[in-house]
């Protein structure tokens, strides 16, 4: 990281990036995921952050904020990192997809600017999360591999301080990137919207298989935490089959321990019309995928507290019981093991639980 050229970016929010190509008709190919936005001198992306000027690829947005807030890791989702610990969770606007079903859609659609109103360095976002308590910095709201390069930063200067990094993202990365973009990553949990290419590309504007290429990627060839997160719309991605399909998959190719979030839909943005998804439609879907296999699934953004459990699967003991974000018991030994039987269970544990709770603290940083 170039002190020099951060500075400056931080300044003026904008940063010369090196994900792009020229074309032989004189545009500009961007490179950093699967969208491939070809653009004219000041042209910009489908993010709206990504934009050529002077012949190359530049981040708008660097250093640039739209809030900061202190949240429980567990509302990332992120069940089996670092349980009960605070997180400095922010982002930036814009987005590489087109969710008709957005629920921070204020956020990831804002073409307005002056949404970013908070600026700061990554040193300050690492100051800043060192002074809370946090254990660990989030790049989200909206995704980060829009932000990629101010993201990379940050997390270099959270690992000199020894606070970890999590990104919340649809996984929609180029091969080209993502693998350095990944290495600055301790965490990641990454929205498997649907697991039809349908649904991909009617609702997203976007494609299924890039993401499974991410998914298998993380989990075969880095040391990132995993957890996934699929939000469920009624009639649009919770059919038994389709869920039976996507499970099978993520056994297969992921593994059994990769935990697993279902969560409800609201109605919002240009989806107003679907009802809010019931909570027995989360019940039904954890229940398939316990029955396929997988060994950590969760209900989230509803109260169940069952399905915010986290069970042991040899022995099927309770070990971390929630309500919502607070942890009401925590059986884990030490060393991350069930207590009754002996189970390893999957997951980045601290010997004790963190005791943050269901807290939300909005912070500003000062550079």
């Amino acid at each position: 990281m170039d002190t020099s050229v951060t500075s400056q970016a931080v300044e003026t929010g904008i940063l010369p990036t090196r994900y792009w190509h020229t074309l032989e008709d004189g545009r500009v190919m961007c490179d950093v995921c699967p969208r491939a936005c070809k653009l004219h001198e000041g042209q910009r992306g489908l993010c709206f952050v990504r934009a050529c000027q002077n012949g190359e690829i530049v981040l708008t947005t660097y250093g640039r904020s739209s809030g900061y807030c202190v949240d429980p890791i567990e509302k990332k989702p992120l069940n089996h990192f670092l349980p009960g610990t605070p997180v400095l969770s922010f982002g930036t606007a814009g987005c590489n997809l087109a969710c008709k079903f957005c629920q921070n859609w204020d956020i990831s659609k804002s073409r307005d600017m002056d949404r970013l109103m908070d600026q700061a360095s990554p040193e300050a976002i690492a100051i800043t999360a060192q002074q809370h308590g946090c254990k660990s910095v989030a790049f989200t709201y909206n995704d980060p591999v829009i932000f990629a390069e101010y993201a990379m930063d940050t997390a270099d200067a959270c690992h000199a301080r020894g606070i970890k990094t999590v990104a919340v993202t649809a996984g929609y990365i180029s091969e080209s990137a993502r693998s350095d973009f990944f290495a600055k990553i301790d965490a990641a949990n990454v929205d498997l919207k649907a697991f039809t290419e349908d649904f991909y590309y009617k609702l997203t504007g976007a494609h299924l298989q890039p993401v499974l290429d991410t998914l298998v990627y993380l989990k075969h060839e880095t040391d990132v935490w995993l957890e996934l997160t699929t939000l469920l719309i009624p009639g649009k991605n919770d059919s038994d089959e389709e869920l039976t399909a996507m499970c099978k998959w993520i056994k297969q190719e992921l593994g059994a321990d990769v935990p697993l979030h279902f969560s409800a839909f609201h109605p919002d943005y240009k989806m107003a019309d679907i009802p809010a998804t019931p909570l027995a439609t989360l019940v039904r879907a954890r229940d398939i995928a316990l029955k396929q296999g997988l060994h950590y699934v969760y209900t989230g953004n509803v109260h169940n507290i069952e399905g915010d459990t986290t069970f042991c699967p040899n022995c099927q003991s309770p070990l971390i019981v929630r309500d919502w974000y607070q942890i009401n018991d925590y059986r884990l030994t030490s060393d991350g093991h069930c207590p009754d039987c002996g189970n390893s269970i999957a997951g980045k544990f601290d010997k004790t639980a963190g005791t943050f709770g269901r807290n939300r603290i909005p912070v500003a940083i000062s550079n």
